[in-house]
């Protein structure tokens, strides 16, 4: 799944803007004809449209949900964009920098650093020969990598096929593909991230 991107966002963000204009300035023309206006109506449409668009965003893989911060902010986004079409400059502008505040704070070393540690998994094709699984234990055990799940079936008479759920501290997830082949009975990984 791709992320939605920085133009997403604007997209978003613009849209919303639009159908506030519109609903605040759209219907003028028809003030004097006894017909009672209500902006909110349209901004109450666009935050359960945009929710709908967001929940579209999330799914889940391998027991895990994916998804989650893309589609929570659309939402925000498109939450700015009527602000910005109420006229609410100010408070758009304000909670526009404060997100990317936090997006730029939370993706960088320091917050790494304090979040929970991150879960990965290995997908690996591995001779079945004594001692191999043993092995690829003793590797991951000394990064301080901790299986956290573990799945063997047999591919044939002579290979077994591992899935092995693992929990990163220190460990970076591409640092894991070399470890693993230069285990003799190892053959081929893949990681899922």
């Amino acid at each position: 799944m791709k992320e939605a991107g920085i133009r997403t966002h604007f997209v978003v963000a613009v849209g919303a803007s639009l159908m506030m204009v519109i609903s605040k300035y759209g219907f003028q023309d028809q003030v004097g004809w006894d017909v009672a206006l209500d902006p909110s109506r349209i901004a109450a449409q666009v935050v359960s449209g945009v929710g709908f668009l967001g929940a579209g965003m999330i799914f889940m893989q391998r027991h895990t949900v994916k998804g989650l911060t893309t589609a929570a902010g659309i939402w925000a986004t498109a939450g700015i964009g009527m602000a910005i079409g109420c006229g609410l400059y100010e408070v758009g502008g304000a909670v526009t920098l404060f997100l990317l505040a936090a997006q730029f704070l939370m993706h960088g070393r320091l917050f790494r650093r304090f979040s929970s540690p991150k879960t990965v998994q290995l997908q690996m094709r591995v001779l079945d020969v004594p001692g191999a699984i043993d092995e690829i234990r003793q590797a991951l055990q000394l990064k301080n990598v901790i299986i956290f799940g573990f799945n063997a079936d047999h591919k044939n008479e002579s290979e077994l096929e591992l899935e092995l759920t693992l929990r990163l501290n220190q460990t970076r997830a591409d640092a894991l593909l070399p470890l693993m082949l230069d285990i003799s009975s190892v053959k081929a990984v893949e990681l899922q991230s």
